[in-house]
């Protein structure tokens, strides 16, 4: 991609009504607009991380047998009502609104209950079970007060995955496998030193249910972990979960943390409120045992952007960055050949890059590269024409060497 093709802008302007450092650089370097106070809109640069995060979640969940749906948006009256949920002095996070006909519809925020009511229709025997289904999704939460930029909004980036089992000891068993998927995914998204599975309130469905919490200053948890960090519990049920493993509370050390994945084991209490059997193979009729999974996908860019960015900008893991390469172009007619032709190439060996072609100071070229974050910065200038070499720019580092095109190609090709 040429910047000059590119729709969007940098600011030097900090917003003023964000807070969160996510929300003010990624506005700032145009990954998103914002909408409204927890709304924002991903524009092409923010689209490709999300969909990096989205690519890296899915090839975890396909490799622990999920099978990829999308839900509607909107959700049944009569379909929560069953489990109570419907009432907002249950769930106190709905939009609601009316359809022409006056039937009371819902905007989801969750979708535990409409994906069993769905599953219902294909599950009728054991020889069904176990199935695992999973969605990326927009979901939409009335929040009292949006707030830490794209990690806590009124409009998010989901995803959900549900399972269904005979048996408890089935559920028990997927859910380990689950927990071991969504540490290789958060290993991939570059968070995986910093990310911890922690004990916390199970709600109404079970005593504890388990979060994966990141280290971040700007998280809302407090999270305590030990010294070799094997243990971490959330300050919400310390106590509990201190006796439940028995340790020393006081052994352990409070940090701050952000949720950025949340997993349940709701058992078959909704099956049962909702009426979800299947015939087992003594031909008796069994309530299905059910496990939720959620990732938030839009929050973890933002604790990316939180953990990694520096006083330049944002610095992207390779693996979630819109593009490899920031190409830039400083110079007359030899320097814009050469910038081009390196352009072509990479290119064709499937190096993505984002090409500075602009007439603008060099300044403002390194400047824009270093707040958008791209992993590797390459500069062609007219002062390095006459060796035929190329500045090479590490963004997390600021390591800068100069390299022959070989082993420029070498280094952003085969790494």
């Amino acid at each position: 991609m040429r910047i000059t093709q590119l729709f969007t802008k940098t600011s030097k302007t900090v917003p003023a009504d964000e807070a969160a450092k996510n929300a003010q650089l990624l506005i700032q370097a145009g990954y998103v607009y914002k909408v409204m106070a927890g709304v924002y809109a991903y524009t092409p640069l923010g689209l490709r991380v999300l969909e990096n995060i989205k690519s890296i979640v899915r090839e975890e969940m396909n490799a622990v047998n999920g099978q990829e749906i999308i839900m509607s948006s909107l959700q049944r009256k009569e379909t929560w009502e069953g489990t109570g949920r419907w009432d907002d002095e249950v769930v106190d996070v709905w939009f609601k609104s009316k359809l022409k006909d006056d039937t009371e519809v819902g905007f989801g925020w969750s979708h535990e209950e409409a994906i069993l009511e769905m599953m219902q229709q294909f599950i009728k025997s054991y020889k069904d079970l176990p199935t695992s289904v999973y969605q990326f999704q927009t979901k939409l939460r009335n929040e009292l007060r949006a707030k830490s930029g794209i990690m806590r909004g009124r409009e998010f980036v989901m995803k959900d995955m549900y399972s269904l089992h005979a048996t408890q000891e089935d559920m028990d068993q997927y859910y380990d496998k689950v927990i071991e998927a969504y540490k290789r995914a958060y290993e991939r998204l570059g968070l995986g030193d910093s990310t911890f599975v922690t004990f916390a309130s199970g709600g109404a469905f079970t005593k504890f249910s388990h979060e994966f919490q990141t280290i971040c200053d700007a998280g809302e948890d407090i999270l305590y972990v030990n010294d070799d960090r094997t243990v971490a519990v959330n300050e919400e049920v310390l106590d509990d979960a201190a006796n439940e493993l028995g340790i020393d509370k006081n052994d352990l050390q409070a940090v701050k943390s952000a949720e950025v994945g949340n997993i349940f084991k709701f058992g078959t209490e909704k099956a049962e409120k909702m009426g979800v059997y299947y015939t087992d193979s003594d031909g008796t009729q069994k309530p299905i045992y059910l496990a939720s999974y959620g990732i938030g996908i839009t929050r973890v860019m933002g604790v990316i952007v939180e953990k990694f960015a520096d006083e330049k900008g944002i610095v992207w893991p390779e693996s979630v960055a819109p593009y490899r390469v920031y190409l830039v172009r400083i110079g007359g007619e030899e320097a814009t050949k050469r910038a081009d032709d390196l352009y072509a190439e990479l290119a064709s060996k499937g190096v993505d890059v984002l090409y500075d072609d602009r007439d603008e100071r060099p300044g403002t070229k390194f400047a824009d590269s270093e707040l958008m974050g791209i992993p590797h910065r390459v500069t062609v200038s007219d002062r390095l024409n006459e060796s035929q070499k190329y500045e090479y720019t590490v963004r997390n580092t600021g390591e800068t060497v100069e390299l022959t095109q070989h082993e420029l190609l070498v280094k952003l090709v085969t790494e």
